[in-house]
């Protein structure tokens, strides 16, 4: 088995570990809100969420796949900006987990992977369609799952008039299991891609695999389903971190405005998927969150809004320099790249074992979710829309 077989095996591990990232990283856009609402005990939410992950799998193709792997043109990849690009990307997902940020997995391996590519041939490295794609969906799919939820939130009132169901009605519940599964199938489906995406070109940069007549990428069967199972895994894990902002520090939601979040992330999510468009499935189903939220007139936390937005904005940069140079240190001469790059990744896997076992679980989530009385109380400043609260 050749040094370079070897090498390409092994930051397919690294692209599954990321996977793996992004899987808990993002479980609070699928389990957040029926956390939140008690819909689902949050012990059994990321395995729910997990299993649809995976479901996506058996229906999906690689159209956002094909986006990511595009991003470096395919004369600059290979091992080295792979490696350096996904490293990049898991730093950036632990860091802001461990923070409990909700900022986005795929923004953090376009950064990486732009990053990467501008340290391996300048500008002329980049795609520029391909990012282009991927930014307009950064801009535009948090803009439609906040109107698309916002304006959801008054058709659910209108059920509610009719019905005189109270917020916590069990028909929403029930409704916000199957919208919720929706938003976890949607999840698997654009962001599995994206790892798809990396082990794809990869591959063509290292020369096993080549472009088809159209001038897509093919991607191994055994990688899109190796994708699949690392994010359900990671989905599984958990994440508590996020699930706890998502969750319970953006807004107060109720099973009728949970519904609502969750329309407007699947809308969101499942058209960019559709399009071929490697959104923030993150950006989508907190956007959502705060639609509903405002929409409810439970208001918003805008504090902690305000700091992930932040996050928003310098993800793809912080990879982007992250990935410039994990990149420069591949390339120092071979004995100086084996150390520096070996201490970084020592330290920094040490690091993320240690954080992994001194994080918050379900339980501790648990314990936070508010009571009915506290449910009934809007965010200071926000009085509580009249018309829609339990009913009798």
């Amino acid at each position: 088995m050749d040094i370079l077989l070897i090498s390409v095996i092994a930051v397919i591990v690294i692209a599954l570990i990321f996977d793996f990232t992004n899987g808990f990283h993002d479980a609070a856009n699928s389990v957040a809100t029926v956390v939140a609402t008690r819909a689902l005990p949050a012990k059994w939410a990321p395995a729910f969420s997990a299993f649809f992950n995976f479901v996506a799998y058996f229906v999906v193709g690689t159209f956002v796949a094909n986006t990511i792997a595009k991003t470096v043109k395919a004369e600059y990849g290979g091992v080295a900006l792979a490696f350096a690009a996904l490293f990049a990307a898991i730093a950036w997902n632990y860091f802001t987990w461990r923070v409990g940020m909700p900022s986005s997995s795929s923004h953090a391996i376009i950064g990486g992977l732009v990053g990467a590519g501008i340290a391996a041939g300048g500008l002329d490295a980049i795609d520029v369609g391909s990012v282009t794609k991927a930014a307009l969906g950064i801009v535009i799919s948090p803009a439609v799952a906040f109107s698309i939820a916002f304006l959801a939130f008054y058709l659910v009132l209108g059920v509610q008039k009719a019905t005189k169901w109270h917020d916590d009605h069990p028909v929403f519940k029930g409704a916000q299991l199957v919208s919720a599964a929706a938003v976890s199938f949607g999840h698997g489906a654009n962001d599995a891609q994206k790892t798809m995406g990396v082990i794809a070109a990869l591959l063509l940069g290292a020369g096993y695999t080549d472009l088809q007549d159209d001038g897509s990428i093919m991607v191994p069967e055994w990688a899109a389903f190796a994708a699949y199972a690392a994010i359900a895994l990671g989905t599984l894990w958990g994440g508590w971190k996020i699930i706890e902002t998502m969750g319970l520090r953006l807004t107060t939601l109720h099973a009728n405005s949970g519904l609502a979040a969750n329309i407007g992330a699947t809308t969101s999510i499942f058209g960019a998927t559709s399009l071929g468009v490697p959104i923030s499935t993150t950006h989508a189903a907190a956007s959502s969150i705060v639609g509903a939220g405002v929409g409810s007139g439970k208001g918003a936390n805008w504090k902690v809004i305000g700091e992930m937005f932040t996050a928003w904005v310098i993800t793809i940069p912080a990879a982007g320099i992250m990935g410039f140079a994990m990149y420069h240190l591949t390339q120092l001469p071979t004995i100086a790249a084996w150390i520096s790059v070996g201490a970084v990744t020592l330290l920094f896997g040490i690091w993320a074992v240690w954080a992994m076992l001194h994080t918050v679980h379900a339980s501790d989530i648990e314990k936070e979710i508010p009571g009915d009385a506290e449910l009934a109380e809007p965010l200071p400043g926000h009085p509580h829309m009249e018309g829609h609260g339990p009913v009798d």
